[in-house]
């Protein structure tokens, strides 16, 4: 057994060890194949007790069966062809003309992040984006970097939009639309800066106009639309009525599954993969690794630099958990780093100073590749394509973008917190 800073340094390398297999993924590897073995040593060791580990894999169950749930949901809105509509309607929408084609996929991208989560953004939207451009003639490169911009900065309005939103929305305190209420003016804000920086980074890429554009072909997939936008009403009220949103994701996937299946598009073999299973075991597995590395000295390094936890949130204080989260993300990627922040935060935080750390988890990672596992996944969906990224060119585009969506974004969240607190909290 170990302890003290033995301890400490054992669970920073197995946590190093868990990150850099999956940013890498070599021979395509799952995230888990690392992960659950150093979760395994984590308690063998004595650096996490068996009951600390499963009180943490308590904590997290409703959270990543409430992301299986979303994948799933997202994957068979794809099915229904929603986004082979989306890019019919954005092709024909720009009238080929670049810089109309990119403010198309802003919408997009932050629709389909806020709804679908930032996966959808990336595994599905991302192909659509570049196809679409592919078809126009015109240069894909802002507009597939703008599918992982948003994909990480976009997703910070509901608490199903990204992973790292459902584990903060728990340890929040709010409701799932007090929640929306306060993050609407930031998502809105990070938004509006992102776009007009695009507009000037990628001002030679958005020159010129296709030829011609398509004619409209896809027929709206209505039934797709009308479940979607049920089971999105469906998370707004479920808190109302002391429903789980996980149940009213899972009654989303079934109805909107049943007509594929009875037409065997699809079988229940591809909706329990589309689930990621794996993944959902590797985020479990990471929840240990981190308890270790947290349990062991960095959560009190962390606690004794952020302000008072439980205390109202001054701007100062919002803007040092934000800028502290974003670096923690870029160093250790976003979703240790909100477990750490929390961890830090400890039990009963403000939901201003969640909120703020919520920001930077989320709209830190567009500084470095290794912030997300989103924005790897994304550049593995463009291996080989045109608009591969390149890594200066990501880290200068995020060098503009992330401090400036970060400080905007802070100061929508202080004047929610000032000016609505009678109602928002």
């Amino acid at each position: 057994m170990v302890s003290g800073a033995a301890a400490e340094v054992v669970a920073l390398v197995l946590l190093a060890a868990v990150l850099a297999f999956a940013m890498v993924q070599p021979r395509g590897l799952p995230e888990a194949t690392v992960a659950v073995p150093a979760a395994a040593l984590v308690v063998g060791l004595g650096v996490v007790n068996p009951a600390q580990a499963l009180a943490q894999v308590r904590e997290l169950g409703p959270t990543v069966g409430f992301l299986a749930a979303v994948l799933v949901l997202a994957h068979l809105a794809d099915v229904e062809g929603v986004f082979r509509w989306l890019g019919d309607r954005l092709a024909v929408a720009s009238a080929g003309r670049p810089t109309r084609l990119l403010g198309l996929v802003f919408v997009a991208a932050a629709v389909t992040t806020a709804v679908l989560s930032l996966d959808a953004t990336v595994v599905l939207l991302t192909p659509v984006v570049f196809g679409t451009a592919a078809a126009l003639r015109l240069r894909a490169k802002p507009h597939v970097y703008a599918c992982t911009h948003l994909a990480n900065s976009a997703s910070l309005v509901l608490p199903v939009s990204n992973l790292t939103n459902l584990l903060a929305f728990g340890a929040s305190g709010l409701s799932f639309l007090g929640f929306a209420a306060l993050m609407g003016m930031p998502w809105l804000a990070v938004i509006v800066v992102e776009y007009l920086v695009f507009r000037w980074f990628f001002r030679a890429d958005l020159a010129g106009s296709a030829s011609s554009a398509p004619s409209s072909a896809e027929p709206v997939p209505w039934f797709a639309f009308v479940v979607l936008g049920l089971t999105l009403v469906g998370f707004g009220v479920s808190g109302i009525f002391g429903v789980r949103p996980v149940w009213v994701a899972v009654i989303g996937a079934t109805v909107l599954a049943a007509r594929p299946l009875v037409r065997r598009q699809i079988g229940v073999g591809r909706l329990v993969g589309e689930a990621s299973p794996l993944f959902v075991l590797f985020v479990l597995a990471l929840g240990v690794v981190v308890g270790g590395v947290t349990t062991h000295g960095l959560g009190a390094a962390l606690a004794a630099v952020i302000p008072n936890p439980t205390a109202k949130p001054t701007l100062p204080g919002l803007l040092e958990v934000a800028a502290l989260a974003a670096a923690l993300s870029n160093v250790v990627n976003n979703l240790p780093a909100t477990l750490v922040m929390l961890g830090a935060l400890g039990a009963t935080p403000h939901p201003g100073l969640v909120l703020a750390m919520l920001l930077g988890v989320n709209i830190g990672p567009n500084l470095t590749y290794v912030g997300s596992l989103a924005t790897l996944l994304w550049r593995r969906v463009l291996a080989g394509r045109d608009a591969a990224p390149a890594l200066l060119e990501f880290s200068r585009l995020g060098a503009v973008t992330v401090p400036a969506s970060l400080l905007v974004a802070v100061l929508a969240l202080w004047l929610g917190l000032t000016v609505g607190r009678g109602w928002l909290l």
